[in-house]
């Protein structure tokens, strides 16, 4: 059984570079198409799997060929695949367009990620408990992400949410959440605080953790992340690099956290293995094609510090 189980989305990544975004009703001429194996979080089980060593996760894709190169890429970053089933619906796909400042706009088509159950977890009961650490997202039906909050509190192991995309969660459920790691979007989307600085970012903070959060990391971009319990809050910078793509970097960061801690890291040095990971990922193109391996962040890390 893995330490880290992933419960989350597989999607096929449709990727144009642009000079620059189209506003509406234009158009604008891109580069090549580029198809990536992608969905957050199939990205976050290829970085824990890449950067722990093993990972495991819980899943669909369709009975197609994206579904087909989405599993062999989890296989070969050792994420066991048995718990992802094939449905009849296509497999997820999301539109992306990349600009020339790396900064990104994304569409998705759920497809199968659309059909994850309840009874899907029910049948990785197993996997599921002998986890160290659970990661989910907002890529799944609410009503799954909500009974694996609720199911997860029940289990030995911790559970790390990154609300993305957002969708509206109750503050009971909440608080049930180890570990909540938004983006400054998301963070401002849950809280209703604008966030235009660092101190916007703190005040979002303190009103999640007053919420019952236990632990709340909220990514900056090229600000670091902003780490924050009962004891206190930290800014964490990140490390200074040049960005072609930020697609991925996000779930890059949090696969590296979560295999950091289940190195025994504290949790601010598991959040500065994380922005190492991260920092190599945004200085590749596209989503698990920039995902580094442990011995790549275990060389950044030890060299930046």
């Amino acid at each position: 059984m893995a330490d880290i189980v992933v419960v989350g989305s597989l999607n096929m990544d449709l990727v144009v570079r642009v000079k620059q975004m189209p506003v509406p009703g234009e158009t604008v001429s891109g580069g090549d198409l580029s198809m990536i194996c992608g969905g957050k979080g199939a990205n976050q089980a290829v970085a824990a799997g890449r950067i722990a060593g093993e990972a495991a996760m819980i899943g669909r894709v369709g009975n197609d060929s994206f579904g087909q190169r989405l599993i062999a890429s989890l296989k070969e970053s050792h994420v066991d695949i048995q718990a992802i089933k094939k449905g009849e619906t296509a497999t997820g796909t999301a539109v992306i367009l990349v600009d020339e400042n790396g900064e990104n706009s994304i569409v998705i088509s759920p497809g199968e990620n659309g059909k994850v159950s309840i009874d899907d977890l029910r049948q990785a009961d197993a996997i599921l408990r002998e986890a160290r650490f659970i990661l989910t997202q907002f890529e799944l039906p609410v009503a799954v992400v909500e009974a694996l909050i609720q199911e997860v509190a029940t289990f030995p192991a911790k559970l790390i949410l990154n609300p993305a995309p957002f969708r509206s969660i109750s503050r009971e459920l909440l608080s049930k959440v180890d570990f909540l790691v938004p983006n400054e979007i998301e963070a401002e989307q849950l809280t209703g605080i604008k966030i235009n600085s660092i101190d916007d970012a703190k005040q979002a903070t303190r009103v999640l953790l007053d919420w019952g959060v236990t632990q709340v990391i909220i990514t900056l971009g090229a600000n670091g992340a902003l780490f924050a319990n009962s004891k206190g809050m930290q800014i964490i910078p990140a490390y200074q690099v040049k960005p072609i793509d930020t697609t991925a970097a996000g779930d890059t960061f949090i696969g590296g956290f979560a295999a950091a801690l289940t190195r025994n890291f504290s949790i601010e040095d598991a959040v500065r293995y994380g922005n190492a990971a991260a920092a190599i990922a945004v200085t590749r193109f596209g989503a698990q094609t920039s995902i580094p391996t442990r011995e790549e962040v275990d060389r950044f890390y030890q060299t930046k510090r």
